[in-house]
């Protein structure tokens, strides 16, 4: 099972895996830590990642970057509008009100949804991945900003499924920093709370999260945010500082130039780092724009002039984290710093000033959040054993149900009811139980209670609950489960349909308050009329996702239970059964993907990922041949060159020319079959030119290891050492008859092979003498390592063990040799190192002698 975090940013990703020592980030193909979020369209192929980034200077329209601020948002949304008009590449409404990126791909113009594209990005990272483990990557945790709306976090999950994954959870990247900050402190106290306030500032936004932290836990506070607050915002202000600059010096608009807009983009990101450590930094771009060179000036003091008006924005999300969390400045113990854009020396300023502390940069900025998500992922996984550390999330948004009531209106006929189940700082996971009234078909709306945080329309999805069996209740109940899980993502779970029976049996009341109590129906937000279609709704905390499996807010599953009892004593009543019957519950996510248009994406993913390894294996295949060319030209010329006749070389070096012309004109653009044709084509003549060169190499080593061989064997057949006295003349006699033999057609070939030039076929090849040597060693190592012949035991003692009184007792009676054991049989007593088990009933030699049986 793979453990693997994924943070994806707005501009690069971090991938990390959790192994035996710890988390690891792990490298991607060009051995960087950092993987862009970028997907480049080609004519042929895609290029993800760092490749991505490596094309998008000369392929700037089809280069699709900032994904991140595209999934999930409308296109209407006012902060998309703002994002676009920076972007290089086409964004367009779709028919259903979402974005469409448009880009040139295989000769002609496609258009994909952020949600495809991000499912790339997820491809690219998860191929990363697999690389370093060595395995599949399927579990994973990802993390992302806690703004995300619920359609964020569906397309986040949409685009997962596509890449092939299946994430464990979606976790706030605040909450992965609190995680990866608090998992390894071993000094947190025990009762009294640690209050750390995280302030993230990445490429796009400002996330604030204040977390306390206790012996083995934690519990988020608040969160607060502002998703136009990043890195890039202060490169925009020096972008357009310098763009009027030069237009009023050079006379160049560089925003009317895609290329000369990612250009200066890319120099104000340096020119703005180098500021974060200088107090004054240069720029200068060669042929910026229409052959032109620009330079430029700035100062730290001008830099922070000109970015006033964002640096006014970061004490927002400051004030509303405190007032959320209900904590004055002086309850917060440390500030920790995180994000790209964390080290802008005015930032800090700001952040010493309203906290009155020093922030800490105990963690690194750009990786705690992936080193958090794969450590919630070993948390989530059974992989690993993680230590004992529990995280209290809250979700940031209020989220409530709305449903038709029975109340007149003069306008549309029903009254709206709206019921808040989700408050703001809900612990995620949570399950609440709504109780309707209802007898007939009814739609339940899941929506954001407040919208003034969120970019999004209030309306998050539909329910439409029913059609409801046959009643034979009066007044029926109906339990609906609502659900919020992991991921942040609410949904109505079930609906089910409650009606009691009076059975007329025997019953005892026994003092189960528990029971009584959770059946009693109090009707707290009762705001209907009485009636036939009175709709009360009843909420009620759930325990836990744990306990809400098996009682729902206080319903047993069981449906024998009893809800009411009248008496203590054991009386002749009705007693009442609760009957439940399941109601179908449809789901409609406004803007989310069906499952049909999900499945054709991940085929399309498919036939992408199958167009780039088809390119990917081309292109290897196209080098192969330009190398082939190369290499074997300058070893025709070296230490081929006494390996080949002249006319051949000149043939073939003919050969391989015409092959580097027609690399370079004709098969610029080919298929990988025809490079793997050319590439035997010239194999064809230069293989045989290097077997023999290789024979040549080899050839003096095999037949010294070939002598070797029969030298060993001649000589021990022909030894008087004693080891081999037990081996009969005539088997020495067939090793003797082995080795000559060996040696005349060693001899034989030899002189056959010195009589032939370098450039002949080889007629005494290295396999057939590494063969002959294989049977000469095969035929003569029986024989030569035949073991000696075991010397029998001969008993000097009666064949029956000595009487105890006999004289050998006194002698063996502090041996272990001397008596039998506990089964009375003496051989099992064998000294170790004896060998084998001498036969039974020879103690006493063995005792009298053992040196003789030592050395048996």
């Amino acid at each position: 099972m793979s453990v693997v975090g994924f943070d994806f940013g707005n501009e690069s990703c971090i991938v990390a895996v959790a192994r035996q020592r710890g988390i690891d980030v792990v490298l991607n193909d060009e051995s960087k830590r950092e993987t862009p979020a970028i997907v480049c369209f080609g004519e042929k192929q895609r290029f993800i990642g760092t490749a991505g980034a490596a094309s998008s200077m000369m392929n700037p329209k089809n280069s699709i970057s900032q994904i991140k601020r595209l999934i999930g948002r409308q296109f209407s949304d006012p902060e998309l509008q703002r994002d676009i008009k920076s972007l290089p590449f086409n964004v367009t409404e779709g028919p259903d009100g979402y974005p469409l990126i448009h880009a040139r791909y295989l000769g002609e113009m496609r258009t994909f949804t952020p949600t495809q594209v991000l499912g790339m990005v997820f491809s690219n990272l998860k191929s990363i991945a697999e690389q370093n483990l060595k395995a599949a990557v399927v579990d994973c945790c990802i993390g992302i900003p806690v703004y995300f709306t619920e359609l964020q976090r569906r397309a986040v999950l949409d685009a997962a499924t596509i890449a092939g994954l299946h994430p464990l959870r979606l976790i706030h990247e605040t909450t992965a920093t609190a995680l990866a900050y608090g998992i390894y402190k071993t000094d947190l106290p025990e009762n009294d709370q640690l209050n750390v306030a995280f302030v993230d500032i990445g490429h796009a936004s400002m996330q604030v999260c204040i977390a306390g932290f206790k012996k083995g836990q934690l519990k988020i506070l608040a969160h607060s945010f502002d998703r136009s607050l990043g890195g890039r915002d202060f490169d925009e202000v020096l972008f357009h500082h310098f763009s009027a600059k030069f237009k009023e010096e050079y006379k160049i608009d560089v925003s009317q130039n895609a290329r000369a807009c990612l250009r200066l983009r890319a120099a104000c990101e340096k020119l703005k780092k180098v500021l974060s450590a200088n107090p004054e930094a240069p720029l200068n771009i060669e042929c910026l724009m229409d052959e032109k060179d620009v330079r430029g000036f700035i100062k730290r003091e001008e830099f922070e002039q000109i970015s006033a008006p964002i640096l006014q924005r970061v004490k927002a999300p400051l004030e509303k984290a405190l007032a959320d969390a209900g904590l004055a400045v002086g309850d917060v113990h440390m500030v920790e710093v995180v994000g790209s854009a964390s080290r802008i020396p005015s930032i800090l300023k700001i952040l010493t000033e309203f906290f009155g502390k020093e922030p800490r940069r105990t963690m690194n900025a750009s990786e705690c959040v992936g080193r958090g998500c794969a450590l919630q992922c070993a948390i989530l996984s059974p992989t690993f054993k993680v230590r004992e550390f529990q995280v209290n999330e809250s979700f940031p948004f209020p989220i409530s149900l709305s449903w038709k009531g029975s109340v007149p209106d003069a306008q549309n006929g029903e009254a709206e009811q709206e019921q808040l189940v989700f408050p703001k700082g809900n612990p995620i996971p949570s399950v609440k139980a709504v109780t309707f009234h209802k007898t007939s078909t009814f739609s339940v709306d899941v929506q954001y209670s407040d919208v003034s945080d969120l970019q999004a329309p209030a309306k998050i999805s539909t329910y439409m609950i029913g059609p409801f069996p046959t009643l034979r209740s009066e007044k029926p109940k109906l339990k609906v489960k609502v659900r919020l899980n992991l991921h942040g993502i609410v949904s109505v779970e079930s609906a089910t349909l409650l009606e009691e029976e009076e059975v007329e049996v025997p019953v005892s009341k026994e003092p189960a308050k528990e029971d009584a109590k959770m059946e009693t129906d109090e009707k707290p937000n009762d705001t209907s009329a009485p009636g036939a279609n009175e709709t009360d709704v009843n909420m009620q905390d759930a325990k836990g996702t744990a306990e809400a499996a098996g009682v729902e807010n206080g319903v047993p599953q069981s449906g024998d239970k009893p809800v009411q009892m009248e008496t203590d004593t054991k009386v002749e009543a009705p007693k009442k059964k609760v009957k439940k019957t399941n109601v179908p519950v449809a789901e409609l996510v406004y803007g989310a993907m069906v499952s049909g248009d999900l499945q054709k994406a991940v085929e399309k993913e498919f036939e992408m990922a199958l167009q780039d390894r088809v390119m990917e294996e081309t292109k290897d295949k196209k080098n192969a041949v330009e190398a082939y060319v190369y290499d074997m030209r300058n070893k025709l010329c070296d230490k081929y060159h006494d390996f080949v006749t002249a006319s051949d070389k000149e043939e073939l070096m003919a050969k391989l020319q015409e092959t580097e012309d027609w690399l370079y004109e004709d098969g610029e653009d080919e298929t990988k079959g025809v490079y793997i044709a050319k590439l035997e084509e010239l194999k064809k003549q230069g293989d045989p030119i290097e077997e023999r060169y290789k024979e040549y190499s080899e050839r003096g080593t095999i037949i010294d290891q070939l002598a070797y061989c029969i030298n060993s064997y001649r000589e021990a057949a022909m030894s008087n050492d004693t080891k081999f006295d037990h081996i009969e003349l005539a088997e020495k006699q067939k090793v003797l008859n082995e080795c000559v033999e060996a040696e005349a057609w060693l001899r034989e070939k030899k002189q056959q092979q010195d009589q032939l030039p370098k450039y002949a076929t080889p007629v005494l090849l290295s396999a057939d003498v590494r063969k002959k040597a294989e049977a000469l060693d095969r035929f003569c190592r029986p024989i030569m390592m035949k073991p000696k012949p075991a010397k029998p035991a001969t008993p000097e003692a009666p064949a029956t063990p000595p009487h105890p009184g006999s004289e050998a007792e006194p002698q063996g009676a502090n041996s272990p040799k001397a008596s039998p054991n506990r089964n009375g049989d003496p051989s099992e007593n064998v000294p170790a190192g004896s060998g084998e088990a001498p036969p039974a009933y020879t103690e006493p030699m063995e005792t009298d002698k053992p040196e003789t049986t030592s050395a048996a």
